[in-house]
Parts: structure tokens; sequence; C-alpha cells
């Protein structure tokens, strides 16, 4: 299976065209089974953000769009309209894998919150696939990221969301919201921090982004790509710290599509 996951669209003030057009047909090319869009589609929640977003995302040609709200999107009642343009399947199943949504956005507020029911209905429902490659989805992080200063608004029930995705035994999880790709690995679990496809706004790693995953015989390959350039190895990333530039990053080997 080949999963594309891109974040923090940002369609509004901030929005490069190019780059998202860039990056879709990239993607395209790759004809993957799952793009995961890890929240941020907008910038302020508004009615022509929406439709500017659901015009642009319509160049996606994947099997399947999987959509997670952020908290940018449920700025101004913006909630009502991802409804209206977006649809919201919180568990979607493709052959032995199982991709999870879980909610983390509310009304006006930029830190996330999971919330006991959703939790506990987390845990419930990764119980039924425990023979499955188990990947979560949200938008807001649930541990901190490197290189994007004062942190304090991961989700506030961070720690009962971390403890149920790794008592679940949780293969993958895919967050946004910072603007800064990053992995963790976190006992057998993977941790994927995306960065922004389309946001002129980055942190840490100054070049648009988006995360390309592999998964063969439950194993999973994550590998970052960059908007019109080659792929980074998560390990690069996390072994120097200097700051990266479109300029600074070679093309690397090629990366198997299928």
């Amino acid at each position: 299976m080949l999963i594309v996951q891109i974040s923090d669209i940002h369609c509004g003030p901030m929005f490069n065209k190019g780059y998202f057009r860039t990056a879709a047909k990239e993607i395209n090319a790759l004809s993957p089974d799952v793009v995961v869009i890890t929240g941020d589609i907008t910038e302020n929640g508004i009615q022509s953000e929406f439709k500017q977003a659901a015009e642009e995302l319509e160049q996606l040609k994947a099997k399947k769009v999987i959509y997670v709200s952020g908290n940018h999107d449920y700025r101004a009642t913006g909630y009502l309209l991802f409804k209206q343009h977006f649809p919201f399947n919180q568990v979607t199943q493709i052959d032995n894998t199982v991709m999870i949504v879980l909610s983390s956005a509310r009304p006006d507020r930029d830190d996330g919150e999971v919330g006991h029911r959703q939790n506990l209905w987390l845990e419930s429902t990764l119980a039924n696939f425990k023979n499955h490659t188990k990947i979560v989805a949200i938008h807001h992080h649930i541990v901190p990221v490197p290189d994007t200063g004062a942190d304090q608004i991961t989700i506030i029930d961070a720690g009962d969301v971390l403890r149920s995705l790794t008592k679940s035994e949780t293969n993958l999880v895919l967050c946004g919201h910072r603007h800064r790709p990053w992995k963790w690995q976190i006992e057998k679990m993977q941790v994927v921090h995306a960065g922004s496809v389309s946001c002129e706004k980055l942190r840490g790693f100054f070049c648009n982004s988006y995360n390309v995953i592999q998964i063969k015989n439950k194993k999973i390959d994550a590998k970052l790509k960059i908007v019109g350039g080659g792929y980074v190895d998560f390990k690069e990333i996390i072994k120097h710290r200097e700051i990266f530039q479109a300029s600074d990053i070679s093309q690397h080997s090629n990366f198997p599509a299928q």
C-alpha cells in the first residue's frame, strides 16, 4: 500500500497555488492508494476558502482521500462548512490496513483535544483490528516537535491518548499542525509529522513538503518528499540541526512508488 500524507494547505492569504499544483501532479504520478490530508485545509474557515480548497483538491486522483479537520478549519463556525465540502469517514479499512481519524479540532481554539469518550472509542475500535496494520490520523501533534518554539498547543489529553495508542499497538500516527516535518519512535509506534504542502509559513525546514509512506508486509517506510524536489530520509532531518532550505537538498535515490 502506498499512502501520501499532505497537511496544512491553508487556502487563504498564505496559500501558494503553484506549490500545491506541483505537489498534486507529483502525487498523481505515484498513483497512491490513499491520500490523507491532516488538517488546516483553510486559513480562516470561511466559505470562499473552503470553495477554493475543494476546487484545488479535485486535482488529486487517488483511489481514496481521507480528510481530517484542523483548528484553522474550525474558526468562525467553519466546522459547519467543513462538513458541507468534505466527507468525513472515521474508519477506513483497505485490505489488511485500517485507518482511523481522531477529531482534535475544537471551535475557535488553537489547542487540540481528543476527549474521554473519543479516546474510549479509539481503544474499542482498534481492538477490532488486532491483526491489521493500524494507522491513526490526527491534526494536532501528540508529542512536541523540535524547532517550533514554545509549545502550549499539543492536545491537552496527550498522555491519555498516547497510552491508548501504545496499549492498542498502533503502528503509525500521522500528525500535522506544526508545519515542521519530523518523526518520533515511541515503543513500536512511529509518529510522523508532516510539514506544510503549500503554506508560506514554515518552521525549521524551509521548503514545502509532504510524506510518502509505503507499507509492505506490515513494514512501514516513511519518507519526506520536497515539492518539486527529491526525497529525504527522516533520519537526515533528525540527525542534522542546520536549517534546511530547498537549495540545500539534492536529489535523492528513487523511492519505489509501488
